[in-house]
């Protein structure tokens, strides 16, 4: 038996769609998981800020096609990357159990976010990054920045870099774990909705793959992420807008805190739903809080670029 994983090309890609392919064949000796390498949107175009671009499935598009017609079997996607209106005939099959959702700061020289001045330079490829930021340290300078998890640690020297922010998932899960300066506390930066939680993506009439990869599936993760993706598809953004959501669970209770902010860092719109519901409806219910206290208007902002992302560095 032989089954294809749809995946981009990158390092962290290949390591997340490796991880699965041996999960599955470490269950079913039987089956065979080879990889495909597709190369997306967001791959492609490097010299834009994500936030510029404005395109949903940047990450995602081009997977899902090979999946439709059949050129793969399953696609592996970073939950954080996958647009809550999935194309018609596909469906989320798994959520993989969550890795750290934290962001996380690696230092030029070893300093942390509290100890840098103003006007000193950070990188990062998020937006949501980025407004977050500005709003606690309002005078660093932040910079756009695009590649893979290499690339965009090599520019903290080549772009003379005080550091930058990523995923600590990513960072963790490329062994890196020691460039790490600081974890970003989630009360400074909520994480990206979906952040850390790896998202296995089939077709809707393929029940066999389903059951070679059901046991994958984290249900305490997949419940949290339905939460999050809810608040989400209630504020109608991606991953390249300032929205942030995150859920945990604990016995029973459900917390999940939220939050809109300006690409600027002002004004910033955030609340916290402590349930014991489960639904989907609960993260809804976030959004509609944020949306009351004026959330709408940063939204509006971005989605009709009114504001204007910085420039982003080359990618080489």
């Amino acid at each position: 038996m032989n089954l294809t994983i749809g995946t981009r090309g990158s390092a962290l890609a290949l390591w997340q769609a490796e991880h699965v392919a041996a999960a599955i064949e470490k269950r079913y000796t039987h089956v065979h998981v080879a990889l495909r390498k597709i190369k997306t949107q967001g791959d492609k175009i490097l010299d834009t800020p994500l936030a510029k671009i404005g395109t949903k499935g940047l990450f995602t598009k081009e997977i899902e096609e090979a999946l439709l017609e059949g050129r793969v079997n399953l696609a592996v996607h970073s939950m954080k990357d996958v647009p809550t209106d999935l194309p018609r005939g596909l469906k989320l099959a798994a959520v993989m159990q969550r890795e750290d959702p934290r962001d996380v700061f690696l230092s030029r020289d070893g300093r942390g976010l509290r100890d840098l001045k103003a006007g000193e330079r950070i990188g990062t490829s998020s937006l949501r990054r980025k407004a977050f930021l500005l709003n606690r340290f309002p005078g660093l300078d932040v910079i756009s920045i695009r590649g893979n998890v290499e690339t965009r640690i090599r520019k903290i020297e080549t772009e003379n870099l005080s550091g930058i922010l990523l995923a600590a998932a990513g960072i963790k899960r490329m062994g890196m774990e020691e460039r790490i300066t600081e974890y970003v506390d989630p009360e400074i930066m909520i994480p990206a909705i979906g952040q850390g939680a790896l998202a296995i993506e089939i077709r809707e009439d393929d029940p066999e793959t389903e059951a070679f990869i059901a046991h994958l599936n984290d249900p305490g993760t997949a419940t949290c992420v339905r939460v999050e993706r809810a608040f989400l598809m209630r504020l109608g953004g991606g991953c390249q807008v300032p929205i942030a959501a995150h859920c945990t669970q604990q016995g029973s209770e459900i917390r999940v805190a939220g939050a809109v902010v300006h690409p600027d860092g002002n004004p910033i719109f955030r609340d916290l739903v402590v349930t014991n519901s489960s639904s989907p409806d609960t993260g809804t219910r976030l959004a509609d809080a944020l949306i009351k206290q004026g959330a709408d208007e940063i939204l509006q902002c971005v989605f009709s670029n009114e504001w204007e992302p910085g420039p982003t560095m080359d990618i080489i």
